[in-house]
């Protein structure tokens, strides 16, 4: 199945909206759905909630110029799915030298909602870009669900129902097969990390996990 990331979406009417007005408050922003990050080639897919106002919808890469960001690449470059750790350059916008290596990053809602909340329908209708991206997959063994929101998207995009599945940091869901395992973990939010919910070392511990359940390239 092929997969075209929906970067002119408007079917949720709030979200576009929401969007336009962005686009003239802020033309040199991204202010669009935002593309995943990474080849469908990869094992690893990694779900998030949705874009940060100044962070991708600004620079339109996921997990780029907010905190969050600085949690997730760090991550990501320890355990070789990345070539860098850090996600900016020095103008502050996407750095062009980090690159993925076997993994993928998307997100459960690829517009950014007012006040970063998105609707119980705005996310059931992005869940159809998921559940198409994730069948576009052809080497997908693992997701990383980042947030209960995207535990209950990437399950939804599978076809599953999310009670019957409970998510808690680090949890591993061995799924019915060929469907790949998913792997749960606190979001990687500012909120996550200032109040101590979330530390860098727990937060690494969910990467150690898939890293090891992966098997090795030849």
């Amino acid at each position: 199945m092929s997969f075209t990331d929906p970067l002119d979406c408007t079917v949720c009417p709030r979200l576009a909206a929401h969007l336009a007005a962005l686009r003239q408050r802020d033309p040199t922003w991204h202010n669009r759905p935002v593309p995943a990050f990474g080849a469908l080639e990869a094992r690893l897919l990694i779900v998030g909630l949705g874009p940060g106002e100044k962070g991708a919808n600004r620079t339109g890469r996921p997990f780029t110029g907010d905190v969050a960001g600085e949690l997730l690449y760090p991550a990501l470059h320890r355990f070789g799915f990345a070539t860098a750790a850090k996600p900016l350059d020095a103008d502050k916008w996407a750095n062009p030298a980090l690159h993925l290596v076997d993994a993928r990053i998307t997100n459960a809602v690829r517009c950014l909602p007012p006040a970063n909340k998105p609707t119980p329908i705005e996310i059931r209708e992005c869940n159809a870009f998921l559940a198409r991206e994730i069948a576009a997959m052809p080497n997908l063994l693992a997701i990383i669900a980042l947030g209960g929101v995207a535990h209950q998207a990437a399950l939804r995009a599978l076809g599953l129902k999310p009670t019957h599945y409970t998510f808690g940091h680090n949890i591993r869901h061995d799924l019915p097969a060929p469907l790949p395992t998913l792997f749960d973990s606190y979001h990687c939010s500012g909120y996550n990390w200032r109040t101590g919910r979330l530390t860098r070392e727990r937060f690494e511990a969910v990467f150690a996990r898939v890293k090891e359940f992966l098997p090795k390239a030849e």
